[in-house]
């Protein structure tokens, strides 16, 4: 009977994962014309004149923020994305980008916060990181999503009884013959922080 209940809890948690995992999409704003953008800056920046032109997709934490005439220029510290285009949170930098933006964003709105951009690569250029010399990859941003972080709290997964609909009923539980593998997980809830649009 114990088995049953272990097998029941993991299909049951195994079908809310999926579930989950199954409502994430991208969102329109930064879907891009291509299939597939290219998402690897280490790839690109081996051999940048390669990827001139390719449609590219890169996310992460907007570091700075340079308004020029008719265009705006965001320095992102890229961190990969997730099956949603959102920037994975605590994942360390895999180096910056260059990403334009046409018209003008205030830097209030974006510097510190969480960004995806999409849109073809138009290159490289050198700048600096403190007084250290940086190449960027330069992407001119056909579309580009700011980023919210938030915080949810994630109850643990909870087993379906078939009769009652969940939950241990104490008449039901110490029923004989009852297999009483319709409890409550007992352990406490967690709280997460999440990248939400």
């Amino acid at each position: 009977m114990a088995s049953q209940k272990r097998v029941v809890r993991g299909l049951l948690t195994g079908l809310v994962m999926a579930a989950l995992s199954g409502c994430v999409s991208v969102p329109d704003e930064i879907k891009g014309t291509s299939p597939t953008p290219q998402q690897d800056l280490t790839r690109v920046m081996a051999a940048p004149q390669l990827y001139v032109g390719q449609e590219a997709r890169f996310g992460g934490k907007v570091v700075n923020v340079l308004n020029q005439q008719g265009k705006t220029r965001l320095e992102i510290a890229t961190v990969p994305l997730d099956e949603g285009a959102r920037p994975a949170l605590g994942a360390p930098s895999r180096g910056r980008i260059y990403a334009d933006v046409n018209g003008f964003l205030d830097p209030v709105d974006f510097r510190n916060q969480l960004v995806t951009v999409v849109g073809p690569i138009t290159g490289t250029q050198k700048g600096k990181i403190g007084s250290a010399e940086y190449t960027y990859m330069v992407m001119q941003a056909a579309g580009f999503k700011r980023w919210r972080i938030t915080q949810q709290v994630v109850m643990p997964p909870q087993p379906i009884d078939p009769y009652w609909g969940g939950g241990c009923y104490r008449h039901r539980c110490g029923y004989p013959g009852y297999g009483g593998w319709g409890w409550y997980n007992p352990g406490p809830a967690q709280v997460q922080t999440i990248v939400t649009e």
